[in-house]
């Protein structure tokens, strides 16, 4: 799949929504150089295109009760198909499980769970991690703080002449 070509003001627009993707139209327009129709045009242009994945709002872990991020090493007894498709289905069923990612190297995936304390990550691993068939091991290694955190891309480098 090749990349889309952007010009300055599109990477601009990218930027600005990243950061609030609840700014107005007019306002994003100001921000970016442009009169409101076209720059309207450029974001439904990358919406049709499949620029933009969805439009959340970042929630506060804390705030709702979610005090542990751990970084899950997860090792399987073998990387056949039917096992990696076995061990991906129960991931993503899993709302605890942030992101997961099939890995080189050492362990076959990374996971990033939030969970609400140390009890109810022991249950988690316990009765879901080590339920899967075809895990072997599992090393847990918990955040002790967050020194960053974006979900914005660097997309700077991406203007084209």
């Amino acid at each position: 799949m090749q990349p889309i070509r952007f010009d300055t003001a599109s990477l601009k627009i990218l930027e600005i929504l990243q950061e609030n993707a609840e700014v107005s139209n007019a306002e994003l327009a100001e921000r970016v150089g442009l009169s409101p129709s076209p720059c309207w045009r450029r974001v439904a242009d990358m919406k049709a295109q499949g620029v933009f994945k969805g439009t959340v709002l970042l929630v506060d872990p804390l705030k709702v009760g979610l005090a542990v991020n751990v970084f899950v090493h997860v090792s399987l007894r073998q990387q056949d198909k039917q096992s990696l498709e076995v061990f991906t289905q129960a991931v993503q069923a899993r709302p605890e499980v942030m992101e997961c990612y099939l890995m080189t190297g050492e362990a076959d995936f990374l996971l990033r769970v939030v969970i609400e304390n140390l009890v109810r990550y022991q249950e988690f691993m316990l009765e879901v991690l080590t339920q899967i068939p075809g895990v072997s091991s599992i090393r847990s290694s918990f955040a002790l703080d967050q020194v960053k955190y974006t979900t914005a891309l660097p997309v700077k480098h991406l203007e084209r002449p």
